[in-house]
C-alpha cells in the first residue's frame, strides 16, 4: 500500500479520489484551505464524510503557502504521488477575480511541484480543463488540438500550470500525468456548476438562468468515471496529457427540460446574454486514455442525471439552502 497526498481533498473531485484511495487500503494526506470561493457548507459536508476514515490525515493549509506545505510533506514521508486537485475553478468567476486564479492554479501548482522535487516524490498528477482548447475546437477534441487561445483566466491559468508541470518533468525527471476534464457532474458538486444549479432552481421554484439561447452543448462526465480514471493515472507514463470526458452530448436547454421531467416541475426559464467566457460546445476524444490506461466512460447520462436528482432530494434539507451564483 502507498501513501498519497491529495491537494484539494475537500473539493468535488478531490474528496472522491481521496475516498477511493482509502477504500483501496492506501493512506491519504489531505490538504485544503476550505476557502469561500463557493458556499463552504458543501466543502464541509464532503470533508465530514471522509475525516473518520482510518488512514486519512487532514491539514487545513493553502497550497500557496510553501513553508506550510513543506511541513506537511516532511511529516508524512515518503509520499509516492501527489494528486493536485486544488484549484480555483469556474469560468465566469475567473473573469471577476483573475488574481485568485493565478495564485492558486499557477503558484500553488508550482509549490506542489517544488515539494515533489525536494522530497523525492516520483509521481505528480495534475488536473486541468477542456477549457484550454478555446472557443471552437474540433469535436470530439483530441489532446493534439490547439491550446493557445483560452477564453478566460481560468483556462489560461490551467494551461500555464500544465507548462510548469512539463518544465519539472524536463528538469528533474518527475513523472507527470495531466488530465483535462470535460464537464464533470455528480453528488456534492460545486454549486456554481450547471446541473446543481438547475436541479436546485427547478426544485425550489426559482428562475433558471441560461446564458445565450441554450443551444450550447456539453459532454458531461460522471464523477465516478473521472475519479476512477484519475487514479489510473498513477501508472508511470513519463509525461502525458489525457482527456477524460463523457461520450454523450446534450444542449443546455435540453438539459433543463430533462431535469424538469425528473423533478416533475416546470422550469421558470430566464434567458441572459451569452457569455464571452463560454465555449459553444465540448466533447472529448478519449481514445488516448483508452489506449494508455484502459479507461472509458461507463455511466450513461440518463442514469447519472437521475441519480443526481435523487441525491438532491435525499439531501434537500441543506442542498436547498446552498448559495448558487
Amino acid at each position: 500500500m502507498a501513501n498519497y497526498l491529495v491537494a484539494g481533498a475537500a473539493g468535488f473531485i478531490g474528496s472522491r479520489i481521496a475516498s477511493l484511495l482509502l477504500e483501496q487500503g492506501h493512506t491519504v494526506v489531505g490538504v485544503d484551505n476550505l476557502n469561500d470561493s463557493y458556499d463552504p457548507r458543501v466543502k464541509r459536508y464532503r470533508l465530514e464524510r471522509i475525516l473518520p476514515t482510518p488512514g486519512f490525515s487532514f491539514y487545513q493549509k493553502d497550497i500557496c503557502d510553501l513553508p506550510a506545505l513543506q511541513d506537511v510533506f516532511a511529516h508524512h514521508l515518503p509520499v509516492q504521488a501527489v494528486f493536485n486537485l486544488a484549484a480555483r475553478a469556474g469560468v465566469r468567476q475567473s473573469v471577476q477575480d483573475p488574481w485568485g486564479f493565478v495564485d492558486t492554479n499557477i503558484t500553488g501548482t508550482l509549490n506542489l511541484l517544488e515539494c515533489c522535487r525536494k522530497f523525492d516524490v516520483p509521481k505528480f498528477i495534475f488536473t486541468s480543463t477542456s477549457g484550454v482548447y478555446g472557443a471552437n475546437p474540433p469535436l470530439p477534441t483530441p489532446e493534439t488540438s490547439e491550446t493557445e487561445h483560452p477564453l478566460q483566466p481560468y483556462a489560461a491559468s490551467k494551461r500555464a500550470a500544465e507548462l510548469m508541470c512539463h518544465a519539472y518533468h524536463s528538469l528533474y525527471g518527475l513523472d507527470v500525468t495531466i488530465f483535462r476534464f470535460f464537464s464533470v457532474y455528480g453528488p456534492y458538486s460545486r454549486p456554481d456548476m450547471v446541473m446543481f444549479r438547475f436541479i436546485q432552481w427547478i426544485s425550489e421554484g426559482r428562475p433558471v438562468a441560461i446564458h445565450g439561447d441554450g443551444g450550447q452543448t456539453r459532454a458531461f462526465t460522471h464523477l465516478e468515471d473521472v475519479a476512477r480514471g484519475t487514479i489510473l493515472g498513477l501508472k508511470p507514463l513519463g509525461y502525458e496529457i489525457l482527456n477524460l470526458g463523457g461520450h454523450e452530448t446534450i444542449g443546455i436547454l435540453d438539459l433543463a427540460r430533462k431535469i424538469e421531467a425528473y423533478i416533475g416541475r416546470k422550469a421558470n426559464l430566464k434567458f441572459l446574454p451569452p457569455s464571452l467566457a463560454d465555449a459553444r460546445g465540448n466533447q472529448a476524444d478519449v481514445s488516448k486514455a483508452g489506449r494508455l490506461l484502459g479507461w472509458r466512460p461507463t455511466i450513461p447520462l440518463e442514469q447519472g442525471l437521475a441519480s443526481l436528482v435523487e441525491w438532491y432530494r435525499a439531501e434537500r434539507s441543506w442542498t436547498s439552502k446552498v448559495l448558487t451564483p
